[in-house]
């Protein structure tokens, strides 16, 4: 783990704390990103902490560093760790200082990392997900990625208490929107991809890259076109595939939501092809999504 506050890098477990005083820790007023560790590589870090940078400022939170301190730092702290495949996480927040729910008494911004090694290989079973009952956050807040994940919290509570993977989240105008830590994409009967706009979500970065892997398959016939756009759940539910992307399932194929079963019931074979493609983009994909860690 990598602290601002210590000002280097523990590896005694018992020495990864984070200040209680911490305005993140009690006011939530911190942002975050993750980043897979891969082959002895990070994959799309770079995109990553961009988009970290983007919540951090969106969130009024001073970087502790520049952008390019934090990107060394992030890389530094995964070589001490030795950790082969597994993600990195990490937060900027507004610093430690007072109880107050004003950041005035916070003396200076910090920025945490810490390394989770994960040996385990991403699953491509079909899962079933429900419609979320939790109202999602308004867009201000959905558009950063701040520690605020008690509504994707209790979104992901709702679905594991009804026997689903995830809760989808439909927005105001009743549009497909997202899922609590994953965006959704559809391959409708008209061979089209699919995927909601972004202007009230989050916007993912391995959902990014697999809207451009699946250009390849619209240059091969495979697919008809690509079209981010509103959704509906009647659309949604009709679809020929359903999936749900990002860096924590990848691409993972749903196979059912609510009671509606999606196309025959099975994983879809472009979900599929998705996921492998995405897969073998982090072990030989362009220098542009893969930063070698120098162990």
């Amino acid at each position: 783990m990598y602290s601002s506050i210590f000002g280097g890098i523990v590896t005694d477990e018992a020495a990864m704390v984070i200040p209680m005083d911490d305005h993140m820790v009690h006011r939530g007023h911190g942002v975050f990103d993750t980043a897979i560790i891969a082959n002895r590589h990070l994959y799309e870090l770079d995109q990553h902490v961009d988009r970290i940078v983007k919540s951090a400022t969106m969130a009024k939170i001073i970087l502790p560093f520049d952008r390019e301190t934090i990107q060394r730092i992030l890389i530094q702290t995964v070589s001490v760790s030795k950790c082969i495949n597994g993600s990195l996480r990490y937060w900027i927040s507004a610093g430690p200082g007072e109880f107050q729910l004003s950041t005035s008494g916070c003396h200076q911004p910090a920025l945490y990392a810490i390394v989770i090694e994960d040996k385990s290989l991403f699953d491509s079973k079909g899962i079933k997900v429900v419609t979320s009952s939790i109202p999602m956050k308004p867009p201000q807040f959905a558009t950063m990625k701040s520690v605020n994940y008690l509504p994707n919290a209790l979104s992901k509570m709702e679905a594991e208490e009804k026997g689903a993977y995830a809760a989808i989240w439909l927005d105001d105008d009743g549009f497909v929107a997202e899922g609590p830590s994953m965006n959704v994409a559809f391959i409708t009967k008209e061979k089209e991809m699919l995927m909601p706009k972004i202007d009230k979500i989050l916007n993912g970065c391995t959902a990014k890259r697999v809207l451009t892997l699946a250009e390849g398959l619209v240059r091969e016939g495979k697919l008809r076109r690509i079209r981010v756009d509103n959704v509906s759940v009647d659309e949604g539910k009709s679809a020929d595939e359903m999936m749900l992307i990002g860096s924590g399932v990848l691409v993972r194929p749903v196979i059912q939501w609510d009671e509606q079963v999606i196309g025959d019931g099975k994983e879809g074979p472009i979900t599929k092809t998705l996921l492998n493609f995405i897969l073998e983009d982090m072990k030989s994909g362009p220098s542009s999504v893969r930063v070698p860690v120098p162990y």
